[in-house]
């Protein structure tokens, strides 16, 4: 397997928060983390595309949307930067209230490569005012509320992400997959990413060339 040229580990940082969407969190998590275990089974010397961690307002266990806790591993005070950042849904009203997760996200998306949302992950990102214009999406059930809080942005609807360069959005929940595996290929190589979703048993839905 070749590497791509200039390829380094990137730091992925994924936001958790109570009443996330749990696949929209370990979705991306899973993709990430497949790949870095893909490349470094093919080239065990060689440094792992990706290092993931979940980020949070602190370390303190963070309840999903289905009950599921998980443990951040940084609080947003001692969060390194991020080369990656990526925002996910679910219940979403708390954290948009939050001016400590919005500041956070704000700051975290200025020091990032790329920043990427999940499903209604892109009102978060709105809000931040991380973005205020151009194409994005999210879940179908939430395309109306998207346009009508923040009539700026440009909702599109029926595809699984849309790519602005340095700023995506995905549809709702699976979407995230799709999103993350189209980064890898970005990222890392399309060679990787297809390998990355033939590990997982992933059916990658690609845009038609």
């Amino acid at each position: 397997m070749t590497r791509p040229a200039g390829q380094r580990t990137r730091r992925v940082s994924i936001l958790a928060f109570d009443d996330v969407e749990a696949l929209d969190l370990a979705g991306p998590y899973e993709v990430f983390t497949t790949t870095s275990r893909m490349q470094q089974r093919a080239m065990p010397a060689a440094p792992p595309p990706f290092e993931v961690a979940c980020v949070a307002r602190t370390t303190s266990p963070v309840r999903m949307r289905a009950g599921l806790p998980v443990v951040p591993a940084f609080a947003f005070a001692d969060a390194p930067p991020s080369d990656e950042l990526v925002v996910p849904g679910g219940v979403v009203d708390a954290a948009m209230a939050c001016p400590e997760t919005l500041a956070w996200i704000a700051g975290a998306s200025h020091e990032a490569e790329i920043v990427a949302s999940v499903c209604t992950g892109a009102f978060l990102l709105a809000a931040a005012r991380v973005v205020e214009s151009g194409p994005v999406t999210t879940h179908w059930e939430d395309i109306d509320d998207l346009r009508r809080r923040f009539p700026r942005l440009e909702v599109r609807e029926n595809v699984r992400w849309v790519d602005q360069g340095r700023i995506v959005t995905s549809a709702g929940i699976t979407a995230g997959i799709d999103m993350s595996l189209h980064l890898v290929a970005r990222l890392a190589g399309e060679a990787l990413a297809l390998r990355t979703a033939r590990q997982m048993d992933f059916a990658w839905s690609r845009p038609s060339p």
